[in-house]
């Protein structure tokens, strides 16, 4: 009777912490963190300064590790504030290379895609800043070494969480550190128009340009291959980004579709319409090329064989 009575008591137990642990599972909306964060983040440093842009020189990236985890852990997960990343920014910055920051709003992956890993453009995802942490998710818990694996709050729980005062700090520096010309891809597909009023690029990149650096800004305004035409140059939130930059002194010129960007887009679309881009090529170049080599050696041997001949007669 006693062993039952304390097997009872061991499964009622253990009901009552399944249903303690689910409860504690969703205390916040968003997702918990990035399973092996550790791993993940010490070897994309790794990759960076290795592989990606070895240029950047050396860095310790166990240090850089153990600053960016000691910005929010131990600490309440809607109290984290952007300058709290200031160590491990320090520590991982590097020089931009002028006229090649890419700024970009609603087309990461495309953003990620065009600028072809610092080789045409170094967008902030292509640096060390950047690239440690994209696409990944963090946050620790109140009075706890540990890292949060369950939930995270979402920017509309609280604004000041981890992640998103990181990107705001990122934003900030990356714009500081811009020069030259200063490209801006947008999407003109994007609901609520290309440019937000309200977004990273408007509200922390914008006003931490260095206007003294900044020889000009061009906007390409690129809509999705399916569409649809939304926002373009001069139009919709497009004028808006137009008018504010050249209010703060810009030179600004501004693209729709831009060719490069949609040869890209097209990768994915090939069979679309609006891929079928015309050539300025001759016909005669988009012909069957054998036969024209073929007619060009029949004349080299017809030539020389004349040549051969004509040096035989003087001879003889």
């Amino acid at each position: 009777i006693m062993n039952i009575f304390f097997l009872s008591l061991s499964f009622v137990s253990l009901l009552f912490m399944t249903s303690l642990s689910e409860g504690q599972e969703k205390k916040w909306k968003g997702e918990g963190t990035t399973p092996n964060l550790e791993n993940i983040v010490i070897g994309r440093c790794y990759e960076y300064t290795r592989i990606v842009n070895p240029s950047v020189g050396e860095k310790n990236c166990s240090e850089l590790w153990e600053a960016f985890k000691n910005a929010f852990i131990n600490k309440d997960p809607c109290s984290i504030l952007p300058t709290d990343y200031e160590l491990f920014i320090n520590l991982s910055l590097h020089t931009i290379p002028p006229n090649k920051s890419l700024f970009w709003e609603n087309n990461q992956l495309l953003v990620n895609s065009f600028s072809g890993r610092t080789r045409r453009y170094t967008a902030l995802g292509d640096t060390l800043i950047g690239f440690f942490a994209d696409l990944l998710n963090w946050c620790g818990q109140a009075g706890s070494p540990g890292l949060d694996y369950d939930s995270c709050p979402t920017t509309e729980e609280c604004e000041n969480n981890a992640v998103e005062s990181f990107w705001r700090m990122a934003s900030i520096t990356y714009a500081q550190h811009s020069s030259g010309v200063i490209h801006v891809l947008l999407n003109g597909s994007a609901e609520g128009g290309a440019y937000p009023v309200k977004g990273f690029f408007a509200d922390y990149e914008i006003p931490n340009l260095q206007k003294d650096k900044i020889s000009k800004i061009v906007i390409w305004v690129v809509d999705d291959i399916d569409g649809p035409d939304r926002d373009s140059c001069g139009t919709h939130t497009v004028k808006i980004l137009e008018n504010r930059l050249k209010t703060l002194g810009y030179e600004v010129t501004c693209t729709d579709n831009y060719k490069p960007v949609m040869f890209l887009l097209c990768l994915d679309h090939p069979d679309h319409s609006n891929c079928a881009f015309s050539s300025s090529a001759p016909a005669a170049q988009r012909g069957p090329i054998s036969s024209d080599r073929e007619g060009s050696w029949n004349k080299l041997i017809f030539v020389t064989f004349v040549g051969f001949l004509s040096r035989s007669a003087l001879v003889y």
